[in-house]
Formats: C-alpha cells, structure tokens, sequence
C-alpha cells in the first residue's frame, strides 16, 4: 500500500433492529369482583432487540368520576424488578407483571395501559 495506490472497495449491509415488547397474554380480562375486592393478573413482558438495559414504566388509565374527581383503580408492580437486561446470551430477560383493579365505587372501563422505556418506545 505503501508506494502502490491500489483501491479497495468495502461493502457492508445491516439490518437496523428497533426494540419492541410483546405481552403474554396479548391482552387482559379481569373479573368482576365486589366493591373494595382486590383482583389480579399476571402479565409476560417479552423484550426483543434491546442492546443495553433500558427501564420499563407504565401509564395507567384514570376514570374520570361523574363529580369531575379522577380515580385510577389499577396498580402494576414488578416483583422481579422493571429493568431489561441483555443477558450473557445476548437475549433480553423476560419481565413478570402483577396488574391488579381495586374501587370502592361501581366502575366500568375498556382503556389502554401504556409500557413504555427510557427511550420512550
């Protein structure tokens, strides 16, 4: 290379991964239960393509009661904690989510709960 210019030509290709999160079940239906009675489910958050540890949060919907006050009768915890790690595999481990639904007062309600990470994805 030297004293000889010769011309190397490099071509490279790549595929760009977004990471993304999927749920087992793809979707929650929990029971009717009476006033004040706690009721819950667990939920499968299955990260993909996550190249670093990012930290999962969670939007819940509120009710908005007939005397103008809002309420939100769902509540999210995370026994194993809500971080995605890159484990030594190079696959992200699953997350466990325990979604419960607690009122004092009759409601009725079809609303999204959004779980978001750091990159707000």
């Amino acid at each position: 290379l030297n004293d000889n210019p010769s011309h190397y030509k490099i071509k490279l290709s790549g595929t760009v991964k977004s990471p993304k999160i999927t749920f087992d079940p793809p979707f929650l239906m929990l029971m009717p239960v009476p006033l004040d009675v706690k009721t819950e489910t667990a939920l499968q958050i299955i990260p993909q393509d996550y190249l670093r540890q990012s930290r999962i949060q969670v939007e819940l919907p509120e009710l908005e009661l007939e005397d103008g006050d809002s309420i939100c009768p769902f509540s999210v915890q995370f026994p194993e904690g809500q971080n995605i790690v890159l484990s030594s595999d190079g696959r992200n481990k699953e997350l466990i989510c325990h979604i419960s639904f607690r009122s004092s007062m009759p409601v009725s309600l079809l609303g999204n709960m959004f779980f978001i990470d750091e990159e707000k994805n």
